[in-house]
């Protein structure tokens, strides 16, 4: 059934001075309210998916602007409600009179999301992929787009949909026998359900262990270059956004305080945090400047460790590759002065540490691309960044899939130890309402509140 809501209206497009703005009016009565205000065809008359050129008008007849007027009738439309969008001139004053002449009419303003509210509400998609509609007018790089529009088209949540459908029709077999308690029946066959539990907590664990990747494409790679003073990370830093964004100096310890900026490759946007030099602090400030240092390589999703090739021993790079490696992060060897040091002292030094080694010049810029590509070859060994494969990039989803695999772990360990049909039904319903809250099945007006305030008022 489709609901057509009061009607409300919104500049769909970016605000601000353009060629082109976009006024879209959604509802009951959405078209024939703005063919009230329209000079042209009469828009009640005109078939679904055409446009119409014509005159906005002022009560006293006066023309506001040449319009283009495209028309949707229920349900063949974004929100499934009829729908108009007017096309019209990108002045601010010209968006203002049209709303004004629309609330006039009896249309109001509509909030941050409402259409996209809408269009969930009426069966249009549901809310992971409700969501994924902010997500993509978000994205910001290739990895994010595709993140976004792989949960747009579906993603996960149609297979969880399904899933869940199953783990119900169980659930009313156990609740079912909970009506004959003494009678000791039993109507929900325990080997199959405990086989579909398997089968969801399956799809779950790679949606849940995806979540710091997908966290990572929207919000960008953190990715921390650290090492000893004057190893070069303020001019590697430098080079590569090619600006002085930081400072560079021979004196060591320049760096006292985190220097953050952004840079895409390939596709994948890298924030990229420039540090304090690794070492014993010489004073309070350069201690705390450490102190952030160590944070951030802690928060970070992938370490590049710089080291002065020319001066920097191996017993030396052997310790500090070591540290890096029990931190457990995902890092980047990257040797720095290539220009100043040999082939044998090159050699024995990847020899030591036993890996690849990434050899720049800083100062000359040279080798830069190489490292551009192993910084994206780096993230993109996972495999969800590689196919477009759906990756979880919202944390609400995250605590959902993992309350419903907390849930199901409960349930399979009290059917092994043979709890009664009431434990069992209890966890049953505790991972089904994860669920439900999940994909938008089961829904509170506070958590629609909440949700589609964050999107932009026209969406």
């Amino acid at each position: 059934m489709i609901y057509q809501l009061e009607p409300i209206a919104a500049l769909a497009t970016a605000p601000g001075i353009g060629a082109i703005a976009v006024v879209r009016v959604s509802g009951e009565g959405a078209i024939s309210i703005t063919n009230q205000l329209f000079r042209g065809k009469d828009l009640t008359q005109q078939d679904s998916h055409t446009a119409h050129f014509g005159t906005l008008r002022n009560d006293d007849n006066s023309i506001i602007d040449e319009v283009l007027v495209t028309v949707f009738q229920t349900p063949k439309s974004f929100t499934k409600e009829d729908v108009v969008e007017i096309s019209c001139h990108g002045s601010e004053f010209i968006i203002q009179q049209i709303l004004r002449r629309l609330m006039q009419a009896g249309v109001r303003l509509a909030r941050p999301g409402e259409f996209t509210q809408r269009a969930f509400l009426n069966g249009q998609f549901d809310l992971v992929q409700a969501e994924a509609v902010a997500d993509l007018i978000a994205s910001d790089s290739d990895a994010s787009h595709r993140a976004a529009l792989t949960q747009l088209r579906g993603g996960f949540s149609k297979q969880l949909k399904e899933l869940r459908q199953q783990l119900i029709d169980f659930v009313a077999l156990v609740e079912l026998e909970l009506d004959f308690g003494e009678e000791d029946v039993e109507f929900a066959h325990r080997d199959k359900l405990r086989q579909l539990m398997l089968d969801i907590r399956r799809v779950l664990h790679p949606l849940i262990d995806s979540f710091s990747t997908g966290n990572a494409i929207k919000n960008g790679v953190p990715t921390v270059i650290i090492g000893k003073p004057n190893a070069g990370k303020s001019t590697l830093l430098n080079a590569l956004l090619n600006e002085e964004k930081a400072i560079v100096s021979d004196i060591p310890g320049t760096t006292r305080d985190i220097i953050e900026d952004e840079l895409f490759i390939d596709g994948i946007r890298f924030r990229l945090i420039d540090t304090a030099g690794l070492r014993q602090a010489t004073d309070q400030i350069e201690a705390i400047g450490i102190e952030r240092t160590q944070q951030r390589m802690r928060d970070a999703a992938l370490v590049v460790y710089l080291f002065d090739g020319k001066n920097i021993q191996p017993e030396e790079l052997q310790t500090a590759v070591d540290e890096v490696r029990s931190s457990g992060k995902p890092y980047l060897l990257v040797g720095n002065k290539l220009d100043a040091i040999d082939d044998r002292k090159r050699q024995v030094l990847e020899q030591t540490v036993g890996e690849q080694v990434v050899w720049i010049s800083a100062a000359k810029q040279t080798h830069l691309d190489e490292l551009k590509l192993a910084l994206s070859a780096r993230v993109r060994t996972d495999s969800a960044v590689q196919t477009g494969s759906a990756v979880v990039t919202n944390a609400r989803h995250h605590e959902h899939l993992i309350g419903t695999d907390s849930a199901l772990a409960r349930a399979i360990a009290g059917l092994d130890s043979g709890v009664t049909p009431d434990w069992l039904a209890m966890d049953l319903r505790v991972a089904l309402q994860h669920l439900g809250e999940l994909t938008g099945q089961i829904t509170t007006d506070n958590l629609l509140a909440s949700i589609f305030s964050k999107f932009c008022i026209g969406k």
